[in-house]
């Protein structure tokens, strides 16, 4: 132990990086069914469940993995989003272009506000984030180039790479579902590699991975650079699908909903924030018509599976399977 210390640090072995063939159906057969979604669905209301999909993944990323509760996700999802309406709107960059900024805006973000976060751990990390996250939101509400309160709205979705017309929607769905099967993928392969074990490693006995050897701050760092890029990924997509930015995307109720997204679903695992977000923007989507507060009864849904599935929907369909003979960790 002292020599991992002293010299070099404690080697990580390879995360197993391969897929089950089982695994494998399920995950083509999800791919499959998303492809054949526009055709059975509202395509924007499919195009929504993968942007919240996307970014319950990305706060699944920190939380799941790292063990590192945020209450400021909105910030880099909202955040994004104004910097690809605007760059969009204003500048007149193309949509690859726009979403490419949105991310790079969201990951400098991630990296200003993980620097301060990452000095503290707990409930003191989560109020920081939170606090953080309000200061930018109230920044929001009195910069120019966000419009306040009216937000930047008429958003034209453009040509992708020039000639691809994203305002016909069956287009604009393939490439949303695109970025989103790249987010997710990026995301599945941060999780399986070495880096990715480390960070479990951080996550369940912070300590001892200091003890060998590993900077445990930038690793931190990192991974919240990686969350924030992510999730800003899914908020510019969202400006584009919907053609508009406002507060309500960088607000603390979002940053909440992400969290409940992630604990529905199952936190540490790939598929249950995925389920998680499409269930909730399901619920909010078929209540918004109804005389039901959609707000009560997706807070008795939480209640519901964290009183019967503590480890989340997914989390229990694992656990029923191969219970703990994988080693599946789940925090709560």
């Amino acid at each position: 132990m002292s020599r991992g210390a002293h010299t070099k640090p404690a080697r990580v072995p390879r995360a197993g990086g391969g897929v089950a063939p089982a695994q494998l159906a399920v995950v083509l057969a999800g791919v499959a069914l998303l492809c054949v979604a526009p055709f059975l669905l509202y395509p924007v209301f499919v195009m929504k469940i993968l942007c919240f999909a996307l970014f319950a993944a990305a706060f699944n990323l920190l939380l799941g993995y790292t063990g590192l509760l945020s209450f400021g996700h909105a910030a880099f999802f909202g955040g994004a989003a104004y910097f690809t309406a605007h760059a969009v709107k204003v500048w007149g960059l193309p949509p690859e272009l726009g979403v490419l900024l949105g991310v790079a805006g969201a990951a400098v973000l991630g990296l200003v506000m993980g620097a301060f976060a990452i000095r503290r751990q707990g409930i003191y990390f989560a109020m920081i984030t939170l606090a953080l996250s309000q200061m930018f939101f109230f920044f929001c509400v009195q910069s120019s180039f966000t419009h306040g309160e009216d937000g930047i709205q008429g958003v034209p979705r453009g040509h992708l790479l020039g000639f691809i017309d994203l305002e016909q929607s069956l287009n604009m769905y393939y490439f949303v579902l695109v970025m989103f099967v790249v987010g997710v993928f990026c995301g599945w392969r941060i999780v399986n590699s070495p880096f990715g074990n480390i960070l479990k490693s951080i996550r369940e006995n912070e300590p001892r991975a200091i003890s060998l050897g590993y900077s445990v701050q930038r690793y931190k760092l990192a991974a919240f650079v990686m969350s924030a890029a992510l999730a800003g990924l899914a908020g510019s997509l969202k400006a584009l699908v919907f053609q508009f930015a406002t507060l309500t995307d960088v607000g603390w109720q979002m940053s909440g909903e992400v969290i409940l997204m992630t604990l529905l679903g199952g936190i540490g695992t790939l598929l249950g924030p995925i389920i998680g977000g499409g269930l909730v923007v399901a619920l909010q989507n078929y209540l918004a018509t109804s005389d039901v507060p959609v707000n009560i009864v997706t807070g008795a849904v939480f209640m519901i599976c964290v009183l019967v599935f503590r480890r989340g929907i997914v989390g229990e369909i694992y656990a029923s399977r191969i219970g703990r003979a994988l080693g599946l960790t789940h925090r709560h």
